[in-house]
C-alpha cells in the first residue's frame, strides 16, 4: 500500500481533509468504475491506443470524475488545466485556450477539465468547438445532469460520453477501510452502525469521507455508536434526489417498471425512496392512476378504481397517514393481472383516426332531427339492438370508406378473459347476421 494510506499522518496532512488526503495516486487507486477502468474498460482501452478524445463524464456527485481526469492528464503526459462553469465566463475561457495554444508551441498539449459543463450556456458551449477541432486541448467536461438535455449536439458529437456509476456497497466499504488505515484505527462503529453509514452516502464517497470526519469530531475514543446514536451525529444526508432532474425520472421509471413486473417488494422500495426525498405524494398518485390504466387495464378493471380512491384517501388524510393509502395500491397495483391491451388498442384507433381524415359515419347510425335530413337518409334502416333477441343487430358502425377495424385484443390473463369471451360470442353472432343477409339477398 503506498505511503498516501499510511498510518500516523502527518500534522500537515491532519489538517487536509480526508478526501484529499485519500485522493488516489494512479489510476489503478481507483475505487469504482470497473466498467471505465478495469481489464477491457472504455478508458483502459483508450489509454492503450496512446489516444485519447475528448470525453464527457456523467455521473452522480462523489464517484472520482474530477480525480480520474487528472490521473488521465498524467497518464498521458498532458499539462492539467482544471475551470469551474460555476466561476468562469467568456473572458476566463480566452485565457485558458490562449495559454493551451502558447504551451502547444512549446510542445506541451493540454487537457482541460471543465467541472459542471452543464452549467455554461449554449453560446459558451459552441466556444469549446474551434479549440477541441483544431487539437489546441482535449476537454474533459464533468456533469451530474444528463448531456443529452443539457449540452449542445455539436459539443456531445464531438465527445465520447461515459457512464459513471454511483459506489456501490464494497466499494464504500474499500473507501471506508482506506481511510480507517490512514487513521491508524477502525472507527468506534457498531456492525448495524457501520452499515447505516454506508447506506446514507447514497454512493457518494466524499460524503463518505466527510462523514467520517464528523464521527470523529464527535465521539469519543473509548466510545462505540450504535445507529441511532449514528443518527443524530450526523443529521443524516439528504439523498440525492432532483425533482426536475434525473434522480425524478430514474427513480419514477423503476417504480413503473416493478409495478409493471409484479414486484410489489421493489415497487415499494422505489415507492418509499420517492418519498423519503421528499417527491410530491400527489404526483405519485397521478401516475399510480396511469399505471392501473397502462398496464393492467381490463384484465382488473378494480385497479383504477383502487387508484383513484388511494388518490382520494391521500387528500383526505395528507402526509405522513395518507401515504399509507398508496401504498396499498403500489401493492395491488403489482399484483394485478397485466395488460396493456386498451393501451395498445386507444394507440392503435388514434393511428387509424389520424391517416384517414374524417370519413362519414354510415347514414344508419345518424340522427335526423329534421325533415330535411330524414330525406336524405340519415337514420334509414337503424335496428334498435334492445329490439332483437340477443339485444345484438350486428350492424356496421365504422365508415365505409376504412372497413371494420379490430384495434382491441384482451390477454387471457384476468377479468380480460371473459371480455374474449363476450368478443368472440358477438363476433359469431356478427358473422351468423352477415351470413343471414347475404343469403336473403
Amino acid at each position: 500500500m503506498s505511503d498516501l494510506f499510511a498510518a500516523d499522518p502527518s500534522e500537515t496532512d491532519k489538517a487536509r481533509p480526508l478526501a484529499d488526503q485519500l485522493r488516489p495516486q494512479s489510476l489503478d487507486d481507483v475505487i469504482g468504475q470497473q466498467h471505465l477502468l478495469g481489464d477491457g474498460g472504455t478508458l483502459r482501452r483508450m489509454l492503450a491506443s496512446g489516444r485519447l478524445g475528448s470525453l464527457i463524464l456523467w455521473g452522480p456527485p462523489g464517484t472520482g470524475k474530477t480525480t480520474v481526469a487528472r490521473l488521465l492528464a498524467d497518464q498521458i503526459g498532458y499539462r492539467f488545466e482544471q475551470i469551474s462553469a460555476i466561476f468562469s465566463g467568456v473572458a476566463d475561457l480566452k485565457k485558458v485556450f490562449e495559454k493551451a495554444r502558447f504551451e502547444r508551441l512549446s510542445g506541451h498539449r493540454t487537457l482541460l477539465f471543465v467541472d459542471e459543463i452543464h452549467r455554461f450556456n449554449r453560446a459558451q458551449q459552441d466556444s469549446f468547438l474551434p479549440v477541441m477541432e483544431d487539437g489546441t486541448v482535449v476537454l474533459v467536461g464533468a456533469t451530474t445532469e444528463n448531456p443529452s438535455f443539457e449540452l449542445n449536439a455539436a459539443l456531445l458529437s464531438r465527445s465520447q460520453v461515459l457512464r459513471f456509476e454511483s459506489l456501490g456497497r464494497d466499494d464504500l466499504e474499500k473507501l471506508l477501510e482506506r481511510a480507517e488505515t490512514l487513521l491508524g484505527a477502525r472507527l468506534p462503529l457498531a456492525d448495524e452502525a457501520r452499515e447505516t453509514l454506508l447506506g446514507l452516502t447514497d454512493g457518494d464517497g466524499r460524503a463518505l469521507l466527510g462523514l467520517v470526519e464528523e464521527i470523529l469530531a464527535a465521539v469519543d475514543p473509548d466510545e462505540t455508536v450504535d445507529a441511532n446514536s449514528l443518527l443524530t451525529i450526523v443529521q443524516r444526508r439528504a439523498p440525492i434526489y432532483d425533482k426536475a432532474q434525473d434522480g425524478h425520472y430514474n427513480l419514477i421509471s423503476a417504480l413503473h417498471k416493478t409495478i409493471r413486473g409484479s414486484d410489489p417488494d421493489a415497487a415499494l422500495y422505489y415507492f418509499a425512496r420517492m418519498l423519503d426525498a421528499g417527491e410530491d405524494p400527489l404526483f405519485l398518485a397521478r401516475r399510480l392512476i396511469r399505471m392501473a390504466s397502462e398496464d393492467i387495464g381490463l384484465a382488473d378493471p378494480q385497479a383504477l378504481q383502487l387508484a383513484i380512491a388511494g388518490r382520494d384517501a391521500f387528500q383526505m388524510l395528507g402526509s405522513p397517514e395518507g401515504e399509507l393509502s398508496l401504498a396499498q395500491v403500489v401493492v395491488y397495483l403489482a399484483l394485478a393481472p397485466k395488460s396493456n391491451a386498451v393501451y395498445t388498442a386507444y394507440k392503435a384507433a388514434v393511428s387509424v383516426a389520424k391517416s384517414t381524415g374524417s370519413p362519414m359515419p354510415p347514414m344508419v347510425i345518424l340522427n335526423a332531427p329534421t325533415k330535411l335530413m330524414k330525406g336524405e337518409g340519415y337514420g334509414e334502416g337503424y335496428i334498435y339492438d334492445h329490439d332483437t333477441p340477443e339485444a345484438f343487430s350486428g350492424q356496421e358502425y365504422f365508415p365505409e370508406k376504412i372497413g371494420r377495424q379490430a384495434f382491441y385484443h384482451p390477454v387471457e390473463r384476468g377479468f380480460e378473459r371473459d371480455l374474449r369471451k363476450r368478443m368472440d360470442y358477438f363476433e359469431r353472432l356478427r358473422a351468423a347476421k352477415r351470413s343471414a343477409t347475404r343469403d336473403t339477398d
